[in-house]
């Protein structure tokens, strides 16, 4: 306790300093970065004194159709994107509950859109009931750790910094505070979307999710107040498998479309520390964005997408089928761990596609 005792006034001077203009050089901000350090690894497992039951405790998983449309055909302008850090008592899954850190609420954090050459200002707010310092590393920028070392703030504070969108593509944003692994898996992450000038391809239906892993004190199926365990974090040991933050999420709140409908996808990887390859059963992806990248033409006719720790893709499809298509990780034990989601497709059958029984 003494140490937490001498990281954290030293940590709150630095980061003092860095909010009222000071322009920390790169010595300095590996000392913050080590202060920091300090106080994940002691704030970060502090127990909690009074912990919320399970009744009432909100659902803080995004719903994937919760994004904003394509953007009109226009020049690049100003756009300005407000975050909240904000710590928060989830539903992990029935009977338990997890101190989740997010975005904006909920698990993953909104779903940023932007066109190239876009000028993107962020203001950074953390929340006064939090108990960790916050920050925001945006992959579409470039410098300062996508923003991270303009943004660590404490508690009740807030930045603003400001980049210019200069590469099309889809990428991550996460916390960018050490112990950063602790932060991701906590529940700070989302997708930025930088539009090609042109836009993209017109489709029907978007849709919006992630992957996740979760580090719980308790082990898994244990009922109650969960609290995150860094421990087990650094030793690669997840507890849960997740999309959009809590186990299943996307039954709760599965992906709706009807036969014919042109489907895109958004999916993020957050990791921290597991690769993941998102697949359909019964679909096959028609076009898939790999790496999230818009430089070259996309890939043709997979049955998945292969997404590392903190990438991103996503892929296009016309259901052919009506009925469920179950959303799995293909590292398929992912599923004994609570992953698991639905993709639920209206509309007539087409019996020349496929049918039960001898060729007709």
């Amino acid at each position: 306790m003494p140490l937490f005792g001498l990281a954290w006034p030293l940590g709150q001077a630095m980061l003092k300093g860095m909010k009222e203009g000071w322009r920390t050089p790169a010595s300095a901000w590996s000392v913050a970065g080590i202060l920091l350090l300090l106080v994940g690894l002691l704030a970060g497992n502090r127990p909690v004194a009074c912990r919320a039951a399970e009744g009432g405790v909100p659902d803080i998983s995004r719903e994937p159709s919760d994004l904003p449309g394509p953007l009109p055909r226009r020049a690049p302008k100003l756009v300005k994107i407000e975050l909240l850090a904000r710590e928060l008592e989830g539903r992990l899954t029935d009977g338990a509950t997890f101190r989740y850190w997010t975005f904006n609420g909920k698990v993953p954090g909104p779903f940023l859109r932007v066109r190239v050459g876009d000028t993107v200002e962020v203001r950074f707010r953390n929340d006064p009931s939090s108990r960790m310092v916050h920050s925001v590393d945006l992959h579409a920028a470039w410098g300062y750790s996508g923003g991270a070392m303009l943004s660590q703030t404490l508690p009740g504070g807030e930045r603003v910094f400001t980049f210019r969108a200069l590469n099309a593509g889809l990428y991550l944003y996460h916390c960018g505070t050490p112990v950063i692994a602790q932060h991701i898996a906590n529940g700070m992450y989302g997708l930025i979307l930088v539009e090609p000038a042109g836009g993209l391809p017109k489709v029907d239906k978007e849709f919006y999710f992630m992957e996740g892993e979760i580090y719980t004190s308790g082990p898994f199926g244990a009922a109650g107040p969960q609290e995150p365990d860094l421990a087990k974090i650094l030793e690669r040991k997840p507890n849960y498998y997740v999309f959009n933050g809590s186990v299943g999420s996307l039954i709760r709140h599965p992906l709706q479309a009807r036969v014919g409908q042109a489907v895109r996808i958004f999916f993020g990887n957050a990791g921290p520390n597991d690769s993941s390859n998102l697949h359909a059963l019964g679909a096959i992806f028609e076009r898939i964005y790999e790496d999230g990248s818009l430089a070259t033409p996309p890939m043709e006719n997979s049955c998945s997408i292969f997404v590392p720790a903190g990438g991103a893709g996503f892929i296009e499809f016309v259901p052919r089928v009506p009925g469920s298509y179950p959303l799995v990780d293909h590292f398929f034990v992912k599923q004994e761990r609570g992953l698991g989601g639905s993709l639920v497709v209206e509309g007539p059958l087409d019996p020349s596609i496929i049918h039960e029984g001898k060729a007709r």
